[in-house]
């Protein structure tokens, strides 16, 4: 089977699913994500044997310590993914739900109603917790799944995949509501992105790189999860303690996520009693640290940064930092150098924290809080299939609500239009 017939083949299941899936009660979707969750939990062993693979591969290559750590399932991790399953399952189902009415002079009843998208594509790099994620969302909100990792993941892909589709399947859900193209061949890529009129929607998650080819390739609509070049900005009127906190959180906790701060803005006031700290302990957790001439002046030993360096997201323990005027210097700079992911600032005044919260466009803006919250599971949506930077249709974390449609629903009396 040449690749076009192999791509073909497998979102034709998909779309047989969908249109299976569609039909499904709540009881019955619930009750097979709960099971998918107990079989990834019953075979987390099988699923670490598959990822060691994949890790040593990918040392083989020479991939990031970020990257791998990405690449990585644990036992902790594979709880957390069986977890968001389950979460998923208790969430109330948003298909079929009515969220508007209303009456014309007419009689006419007009609603809107939510009904799903119907074959998603996913395409994604490194993590493969986005399999269980995605599958899961798809299919509580009745859209069947096409999916396509990274050929560095292939092995813990296949595996969760087949443990997924098995589970969902005993209880009676269609096969294709979870597919799967089964190749490392980029070329796989190219033709998913043709199947218009098949493939409803591609969500791509990965790099840069990744995002724009397929942007640039695709014939279906696709939404952004673009990349996170993401800012907190320390006011004058911060408490510098919660600040420390907060900014050591968003850098150092987990680096390789797109919600990790790659950009310390820092109020010219107060930088020379927060910023020796705050580097210092930087360090000591490893973080490369590029700086600002203002921020060379305090402390020596930081390297220049370099204007593009701003527009970059690291995805690893790299920060640029830089001190600013003001609050309007901070707004000015990230809405230059922002992907429009997630910001933050850290500050006591309450009017501040108001004008940041509306003029930082970004999906998601935060005040004395880490950028790390952006996810889908920590906003309380269950698991999430991505963080949209887009405008239109989603965005920020793409929970359940945000993989539905509506349609207009029309309850008449015989009405005839003069």
């Amino acid at each position: 089977m040449d690749m076009r017939s192999f791509v073909l083949h497998n979102a034709r299941e998909a779309k047989e699913g969908a249109r299976a899936l569609a039909k499904v009660s709540s009881e019955k979707k619930n009750t097979a994500l709960v099971k998918m969750a107990e079989e990834l939990r019953k075979k987390t062993k099988e699923l670490i044997t598959e990822n060691k693979r994949d890790i040593s591969a990918a040392q083989k290559k020479g991939l990031s310590k970020a990257l791998i750590d990405r690449l990585t399932l644990t036992e902790k991790r594979i709880q957390e993914m069986a977890t968001g399953l389950v979460e998923v399952a208790a969430l109330p189902d948003p298909v079929g739900e009515v969220t508007k009415m209303w009456q014309r002079p007419n009689g006419m009843m007009i609603g809107r109603m939510r009904v799903p998208i119907g074959v998603i594509g996913i395409i994604y790099e490194s993590r493969p917790n986005v399999t269980a994620d995605a599958a899961g969302l798809c299919v509580k909100a009745g859209n069947a799944v096409l999916l396509r990792g990274g050929s560095e993941a292939i092995n813990t892909n296949r595996a969760i995949v087949k443990i997924l589709r098995d589970a969902a399947q005993s209880q009676g859900i269609h096969k294709g509501a979870v597919s799967f193209l089964d190749t490392s061949d980029r070329k796989a890529v190219m033709e998913m992105l043709k199947l218009e009129g098949i493939v409803d929607l591609i969500i791509p998650r990965g790099g840069e790189g990744l995002i724009r080819a397929v942007t640039e390739n695709s014939q279906i609509p696709v939404l952004k999860h673009y990349k996170g070049v993401c800012h907190v900005f320390v006011d004058r009127d911060a408490d510098l303690k919660m600040a420390e906190e907060i900014c050591f959180n968003a850098k150092v906790q987990r680096p390789g996520t797109c919600n990790a701060m790659e950009t310390m803005l820092v109020d010219e006031k107060i930088s020379r009693e927060f910023l020796p700290k705050m580097l210092r302990r930087f360090k000591k957790a490893g973080v490369k640290l590029k700086g600002c001439t203002k921020t060379r002046e305090i402390v020596t030993s930081v390297e220049k940064a370099k204007e593009e360096d701003f527009y970059n997201e690291y995805l690893d323990l790299i920060l640029n930092v830089k001190v600013v005027k003001d609050m309007d210097e901070a707004i000015k700079h990230i809405e230059q150098y922002s992907s429009a992911h997630s910001d933050a600032i850290v500050t006591k005044d309450y009017g501040k924290s108001l004008r940041f919260l509306r003029e930082v466009d970004s999906s998601a803006v935060f005040v004395n809080a880490s950028t790390r919250f952006n996810d889908g599971f920590q906003f309380g949506l269950g698991a999430e299939i991505g963080i949209s930077t887009d405008k239109i249709h989603a965005r920020g974390p793409m929970g359940l609500e945000e993989l539905t449609c509506t349609k207009f629903i029309v309850f008449g009396s015989g009405q005839l239009r003069e």
